[in-house]
């Protein structure tokens, strides 16, 4: 179907010219950097931002500001050659992976971004398989190649070999480290330089350096090649002999690029503003627009069957919440992705995930902490919400009369956890309705209470994570709180098959309770999770007692039974069971089943298991020795080595409990100049000394 290209407030709304794009990369690779430069050549802001000076557009919070880093991911829109950008910052450290996680399964295309000296490192590695996960074409930007140890050729490699992807140079850098001065355009074999102006607005074309033009050509036709594989009509063009003008080139690319085929490569510095207008071209001719994806599947929600939207403003509406963020200005604001249809302020919509009406009072236009209301919002648009109270993160709002529920967002679960408590009796009130309103905007943040302790337990992704949402308490709610150690999220599970009976008769005058059930308890695989199974014949159990047994066990799992952390990775089939025609009631039956997980998970080989940490240490070689030293202590296993310019990288992996520090440790071994990264891997079993230590240290 023919779309018309719809102009609303000077705003383009026509889904051919959309791009939704991201920015994603490894910790200190130059994203917020990057997105910066994109926002000042696109004219959107008339000053570069400075990370080191905190005047950086995208990273607007405080706490983003002194760290340095970015936290949440932020929003924006620009305009680069009449189409309009919208652009999603994301953060590169790990602790705040959910935002990266949000935001690629809303986006049509990224940009990743490589540190030229550092290549691909392990958040790359990360972050690139959750791109994958949703199918997100992208482009590189090689970044940072004025930096001594700087390597276009070997990050080009690592590409192909660490993330199994096809690298496709789209330029060609002219110089590195301290000569870097331009890139060479493949396609028009043309040389871009900087060095005009300090901000890198204007640059001069120019021929092909002499040194490179052997090596542009032989890239050329790598190019070329690359275009023609996925259109016939290129591939018997060139198969004849015949020249392909620049345009097919072009369009070759961006089908192979959009069909995930290959990555159009593109580099420069984004520090000292060079190789970023050709990254720019590069979003608007090569990833997809809303129109590009055609169509979007999802599932009837009273049905169960799979359905599609088409991807066009006429078709009924169905959005994406993808994010809550509380705002001090406007309350809650919803931010999603409009995939069908037109969303207009004042109308009502249907939350298909919470199966309720939802009102929209505004529509917001965001860029970064700044916001640009209007009245009505079409497909392709990624916007701002205020009216929806109960939206959450991965909820579907549609049309009530064409309801369709798109594909949910999963998170990692939390890893580590500390005790929080007020310091005075008016911040006690306060505390349960600000972590309520933290968890809303962060799904890996997760709140419980210790009802032996009284204690409320926060947990999150990593230290940092944490300590975060207590500065945030602090700041933005005026919360005085007390916070604990952390603690590591261990879990129990079992090694062994067993079965086992639970049986629960209490009789005292009048109606008892009758509950009795036998269960078969079997271990899975790590990460494989809980499952529960009814395999009950001939009504020895009737139907509306099953779901009471199940949740009886699942209670019992979450108190745990080996040293009371929550239990994972097993299978628990009920099998059979007896019931009385009076006394039997879904309580008794709840009580039955905890009674009957307890009793089997003593017989079947409780095991306690740890989160394991994946390392990435670089440091200088002469600190090698001392680092392995230092993590052996720690329990940990060394993978292997790897040399990158002039630093080594020490590849390892180590239990969580471990490495509480270990950031600061590694400084100090290595008088400030190693750089640790760590990210939750896996769970592996604890050692049984430590197990039996743990155990004597609660008696």
């Amino acid at each position: 179907m023919a779309q018309q290209s719809i102009v609303t407030k000077n705003r383009i709304v026509d889904p051919d010219k959309i791009r939704n794009i991201g920015i994603i990369a490894h910790i200190d690779a130059g994203k917020t950097t990057t997105t910066e430069r994109i926002l000042f050549y696109t004219g959107r802001t008339y000053k570069i931002g400075d990370i080191d000076e905190g005047t950086t557009q995208m990273d607007w919070m405080e706490q983003e500001r002194e760290r340095g880093i970015t936290i949440v991911s932020a929003a924006t829109t620009t305009f680069w050659r009449d189409m309009r950008i919208n652009i999603i910052d994301t953060p590169g450290h790990v602790d705040f992976t959910a935002e990266v996680e949000r935001s690629l399964r809303v986006l049509d295309g990224a940009v990743m971004v490589f540190d030229a000296e550092e290549g691909v490192q392990s958040q790359s590695e990360t972050v690139w398989r959750q791109a994958d996960k949703y199918n997100v074409p992208r482009v590189c930007f090689i970044n940072k190649m004025d930096k001594i140890g700087a390597n276009f050729e070997e990050t080009l490699k690592e590409i192909t070999e660490r993330l199994g992807a096809k690298p496709i140079a789209m330029v060609y850098p002219i110089g590195a480290e301290n000569s870097f001065k331009g890139v060479v355009d493949i396609i028009r074999e043309k040389s871009y330089i900087w060095g005009k102006d300090e901000k890198g607005i204007e640059f001069d074309i120019a021929e092909i350096p002499s040194d490179l033009i052997d090596i542009v050509s032989k890239q050329r036709e790598i190019l070329i090649e690359a275009a023609c594989e996925g259109d016939d009509v290129l591939l018997e063009k060139y198969l004849n002999g015949e020249k392909l003008s620049i345009e097919e080139i072009m369009g070759g690319i961006r089908k192979a690029t959009i069909a995930y085929k290959i990555v159009p490569i593109f580099c420069g510095t984004s520090l000292r503003n060079k190789g970023v207008q050709p990254m720019l071209d590069a979003i608007v001719d090569y990833l997809p627009s809303p129109k590009d994806l055609i169509k979007i599947k999802g599932i009837h929600p009273k049905t169960g069957e799979e359905i599609t939207r088409d991807l066009i403003t006429d078709a009924p509406l169905a959005a994406l919440a993808f994010k809550i963020q509380l705002d001090p200005h406007v309350g809650k604001l919803t931010y999603a992705r409009i995939y069908s249809g037109v969303l207009k302020s004042g109308s009502y919509i249907y939350n298909v995930s919470k199966k309720n009406k939802e009102r929209i009072s505004r529509i917001m236009i965001m860029h970064a902490n700044q916001r640009e209301e209007v009245d009505q919002a079409f497909a392709g648009e990624i916007v701002g919400l205020i009216g929806p109270k109960n939206a959450g993160t991965g909820d579907t709002l549609a049309d009530e009369n064409n309801q369709i529920e798109l594909e949910q967002i999963t998170f990692p679960d939390p890893v580590i956890s500390l005790a929080i408590e007020p310091k005075t009796k008016s911040d006690q009130e306060k505390l349960s309705y600000t972590l309520q309103r933290l968890s809303e905007e962060d799904p890996t943040f997760q709140v419980k209470i210790d009802h032996e302790t009284g204690q409320t337990i926060i947990s999150g992704m990593g230290e940092l994570h944490l300590e975060i949402l207590v500065d945030r308490m602090k700041r933005e709610m005026g919360m005085n709180v007390n916070v604990g150690k952390p603690q590591v999220a261990y879990r129990e599970t079992i090694s062994k098959t067993v079965e086992a009976e639970g049986k629960y008769i209490k009789q005292t005058g009048g109606r008892g309770q009758y509950g009795h059930c036998f269960i078969e308890l079997e271990p899975r695989g790590r990460g494989e999770g809980f499952e529960f199974k009814n395999a009950i014949k001939g009504a020895s159990i009737p139907n509306e007692y099953i779901p009471s047994v199940e949740k009886g066990v699942i209670e019992a799992m979450e108190k745990g039974v080996l040293l009371g952390y929550p239990m994972t990775d097993m299978k628990v089939t009920l099998y059979d069971g007896t019931y009385h025609d009076v006394d039997s009631s879904d309580l008794a039956f709840k009580i039955a089943g905890s009674m009957a997980l307890q009793e089997g998970s003593k017989k079947a080989g409780l095991t306690l298991l740890e989160p394991i940490m994946k390392l990435e240490v670089t440091v200088p070689e002469e600190y090698m020795g001392t680092i392995i030293g230092d993590l052996s202590s720690r329990r940990g296993k060394i993978q292997g080595t790897e040399k990158r310019g002039h630093s080594t990288i020490i590849l390892a992996f180590a239990p969580l409990s471990e490495l509480s520090g270990y950031v600061t440790t590694v400084r100090s071994l290595t008088e400030g100049r190693g750089i640790p990264y760590m990210e939750p891997s896996h769970y592996e079993e604890v050692p049984q000394n430590i197990v039996l230590k743990m155990k004597s240290d609660r008696i």
